[in-house]
């Protein structure tokens, strides 16, 4: 029999469908995230009135973020994921709802919690390309979850682009213009959900939890076709063929709790150096003598440094498996600390560091996600997900916020040594990872 037609597994042409359901759910829900970012600073100076307070419109969107991560992955792992994500986009609607009414009404509180309630779009993203994962082989791994990731470009970029005819919606609402920005959003919210109510089907987490229940009954005949099951990751390790996985660069998926939990951390470590390199970027470039314009640019590079190269990175993680791809990456991230902190005045020098960042960044996480996957039996995945988005998150928040308190005292270089040493911690961590994943 073709392994294409091999009963407990879902059809090649099943798992394209989900990845191509869930990478334009992510670029609508990119759409809004991208713009709202961009007016909600906006937003934020001008209601409060106190520019320095702009940068907390960042800072609600990641708390929103981290809080969600948990809940939306215990409503996967009850629901699936088809349930989780279009009520994560049906709550980003309503957090979008509160930035329009407080920014009608001008009320300051209002507006940072709907911000923070419109970051569980973050949330959202974060956990998509998980469920590209759920259903994929994992040769195939890798490739589709960095695909996901790699639509999250097209929102990024293209979202911000909005602000101009979303001001002219909402002076035409008769509301402040930077209101209208969000009316966008919530379409955008809106019509993400619908593509996964309706597209996600069957359900990647339950489909997946289905064909791995049916493998053991098989007997023998089940066991000798275990590397066929997607969800199966606990045992697709040792029964999968050399020539399909990089088996011997990745950890055994029996390891132990805490080489999940590591996996995990490494996420984390990465996401707070970049947030916190990336929040002093435009207060450096302009106490620097730098532009709106040159920030917004250096901004764009490192975004497409975030994700376009994902794809790539997924290929080499399935090549080579994800340790070599993440201490690579810390790497990056440690040649970007040295441009920041070594830059100075260098426009140049300063762009390149935080496109290095960017890159540094994705070889991480797509990688990151990768392990924390095939490290976890299936029946955890949706928990130890749920947990490294909340990490990640909750570590982008808290050094997002110190890096402010850093900057004030010693610039971009003490704020590039606090994240220097951040990247040791990871690069050490990843090497511990080996050893206490064959614990």
């Amino acid at each position: 029999m073709s392994v294409e037609t091999l009963p407990h597994r879902a059809p090649a042409g099943v798992q394209r469908r989900m990845v191509a359901v869930l990478a334009l759910a992510t670029i609508l829900g990119g759409l809004g995230v991208g713009a709202s970012l961009s007016a909600g600073a906006l937003l934020i100076a001008d209601i409060t009135g106190n520019p320095a307070l702009s940068g907390f419109g960042s800072t609600m969107n990641a708390v929103g973020a981290a809080i969600a991560g948990m809940p939306l992955a215990r409503l996967a792992a009850r629901r699936g994921r088809r349930v989780a994500l279009a009520t994560g986009n049906a709550i980003a609607v309503l957090g979008a709802v509160l930035v329009v009414l407080a920014s009608a009404q001008r009320w300051s509180v209002l507006l940072f919690v709907g911000l923070a309630v419109l970051g569980i779009a973050v949330a959202v993203q974060l956990q998509s390309r998980f469920a590209a994962a759920d259903l994929a082989l994992p040769e195939h791994r890798a490739r589709d979850l960095s695909l996901v990731v790699w639509s999250i470009t097209i929102g990024a970029v293209t979202g911000p682009n909005l602000i101009g005819p979303g001001e002219q919606l909402g002076e035409a609402l008769g509301l402040p213009g930077l209101a209208g920005i969000f009316f966008f959003t919530i379409a955008a919210q809106i019509a993400a959900g619908l593509v996964v109510w309706f597209g996600l089907r069957p359900d990647p987490l339950l489909e997946a939890r289905r064909l791995a229940a049916l493998a053991p009954q098989d007997g023998a005949a089940g066991a000798g076709l275990a590397k066929d099951q997607p969800a199966a990751a606990q045992t697709a390790a040792q029964h999968t063929p050399a020539q399909h996985t990089p088996a011997q660069h990745t950890p055994s998926a029996r390891a132990p709790r805490s080489a999940q939990f590591l996996a995990i951390a490494l996420i984390a470590i990465a996401h707070a150096v970049m947030v916190g390199l990336m929040a002093m970027t435009p207060l450096h470039l302009t106490h620097h003598g730098g532009s709106i314009t040159l920030v917004g640019l250096t901004i764009s590079l490192h975004i497409a440094g975030m994700y376009a190269l994902s794809p790539v990175f997924g290929a080499l993680t399935s090549t080579f498996g994800p340790i070599p791809v993440i201490l690579s990456g810390f790497g990056v991230l440690g040649i970007a600390a040295l441009g920041t902190g070594f830059g100075g005045e260098s426009v140049p020098v300063i762009q390149g560091a935080l496109i290095l960042l960017g890159i540094g960044w994705c070889m991480v996480t797509v990688a990151g996600a990768v392990l924390v996957t095939e490290l976890t039996p299936s029946a955890d995945r949706p928990a130890r997900q749920g947990q490294s988005d909340t990490s990640m998150n909750a570590a982008g928040a808290l050094f997002g916020a110190v890096s402010g308190l850093l900057f004030a005292v010693g610039g971009f270089p003490l704020v590039s040594f606090v994240a220097g040493a951040l990247i040791v911690l990871g690069a050490a961590v990843a090497i511990r990872l080996v050893g206490a994943s064959r614990g």
